[in-house]
């Protein structure tokens, strides 16, 4: 599955260090798409043009304020993923509750960053979360798979187990998914990836995906899904260069 791709980073990495002025752009396009497609998968209803009028410190007029929010605190969760990866930090929980803690922030400052206190649904799934009281053993056993068994596997299917077993946890009262897709970016660009979006286009079968890796332990459709979206990450990166 991943042969393919691997070629592709490879040839990223050779190109490497890229263009200062190159870079700034991707990552300008990369941040706005992220940050507008994470949102949006969770009901945001801000356009991709008015995401970057609100990145630029622009009020958009007939939008929430928790609306405006979610834009500037997902870029400062991603600002925290790239200050992460910049200073080779080993994965914490600390981490994961700092990433919920920026998304949530001026929204539910009461819950950010602090695992949840009552039993949740995910709407539409036919996964329920474990109970609150199991949250921290099952947080536990998510770090203890990460620092061990994990670590075997390529990084892309890491990246992607991550995220489905984390949102499966749901730990937060909010922000599970947006913290989870941060995770998942968290570690591919800690191996060399470039950070992928999730479209709101592609919304269903990636929450289908996630559902079957719940229900039934089987993630080779998620992973799958992941693989493409690396892929076509890699696609832009080399168009570009």
């Amino acid at each position: 599955m991943f042969t393919s791709i691997d070629e592709k980073k490879m040839q990223l990495d050779l190109k490497r260090p890229l263009p200062k002025h190159t870079l700034n752009s991707l990552r300008e396009k990369m941040l706005l798409e992220w940050t507008y497609h994470s949102n949006a998968i969770e009901g945001n209803t801000l356009t991709m043009n008015e995401t970057k009028v609100v990145l630029e410190g622009i009020t958009v007029g007939g939008k929430t304020m928790r609306e405006h929010l979610e834009v500037i605190n997902h870029r400062d969760a991603i600002l925290y993923v790239e200050d992460i990866v910049q200073k080779n930090e080993p994965f914490s929980e600390w981490q994961i509750k700092n990433l919920n803690r920026l998304v949530l922030k001026g929204i539910h400052d009461d819950y950010a960053g602090v695992y949840r206190d009552q039993q949740v649904l995910i709407a539409g799934a036919q996964h329920t979360p474990p109970p609150h009281f199991r949250i921290q053993e099952e947080m536990e056993e998510m770090m203890n798979w990460f620092n061990c068994d994990a670590q075997k596997l390529h990084p892309i299917e890491r990246a992607a187990k991550l995220h489905a077993i984390f949102v499966g946890i749901h730990p937060f009262i909010d922000g599970n998914g947006r913290t989870s897709r941060l995770l998942m970016n968290l570690e591919l660009l800690k191996a060399g990836f470039p950070p992928i979006i999730i479209k709101i286009q592609n919304r269903l079968a990636y929450y289908e995906a996630l559902d079957k890796a719940h229900t039934t332990k089987n993630y080779d459709d998620f992973i799958h899904l992941i693989a493409l979206e690396t892929e076509a990450s890699l696609d832009l990166y080399l168009s570009v260069l």
